[in-house]
């Protein structure tokens, strides 16, 4: 019996949202001409971190509100029996990213990206056995952080069970970071923070983000 995690977003690597040891031009062509170019320097610097895990957009509108950055992220978790042809307890993982400047931002406008995450997950899973997990993470980027926004985010824990856990869950994740003073704060399960904290390196790791959710979820 064997554990397989099969993306069907970015590629996996073991450096989680993208490490300097394989730089962009080490990819192959097709993932690296997939991702957009952005016009503000931070989002794109951000995206060759996320590009490793993600397929991303630039300029997408969902739900009345336009986001600098949108990324994808898809996984079908399975166990098979001698053969991968024999496979059973098949799941399904998903995280999307909402990323979005904005010039200031109050505890209302963070609330207002909860809700609208709250919206999303209505329309878009669907909610059966192979559902495991879907996550909805949104990265705001603005030019301070409140101390009661601040307060807002690290606090923040949002997950929801579906049919009491039978369907799965999903969660909603909050990322808010002020690059001209290098500080941001997440959410308890915001990993993408790591990617978004460009002036810290992204310390190399045992295991990719594929293995890492494999493993929380057979564990």
């Amino acid at each position: 019996m064997s554990e397989n995690a099969a993306s069907k977003g970015g590629s996996e690597n073991e450096s989680g949202s993208g490490s300097d040891a394989v730089p962009p031009e080490a990819l192959p062509d097709e993932i690296v001409d997939a991702v957009p170019t952005w016009e503000n320097e931070y989002f794109d610097r951000v995206s060759d971190r996320l590009m490793y895990n993600y397929d991303l957009e630039k300029d997408h509108r969902v739900g009345g509100e336009r986001f600098d950055l949108y990324g994808e992220l898809r996984m079908e978790i399975q166990k098979q029996f001698v053969h991968p042809a024999l496979n059973y307890a098949n799941h399904n993982t998903e995280e999307y990213l909402f990323g979005k400047r904005v010039p200031s931002l109050r505890v209302s406008d963070v609330q207002r990206f909860v809700e609208l995450g709250h919206t999303l997950a209505d329309e878009w899973i669907i909610a059966d056995e192979e559902h495991f997990g879907t996550d909805f993470t949104f990265i705001l980027v603005t030019e301070s952080i409140t101390d009661d926004v601040r307060s807002l985010v690290s606090g923040f824990h949002d997950r929801n069970l579906l049919k009491f856990g039978y369907y799965g869950h999903y969660e909603i994740n909050l990322i808010v970071v002020d690059p001209e003073s290098e500080t941001a704060v997440g959410s308890m399960n915001a990993d993408a923070i790591e990617a978004c904290t460009l002036w810290e390196h992204i310390a190399p790791q045992k295991q990719g983000i594929f293995s890492r959710i494999a493993h929380r979820f057979w564990k």
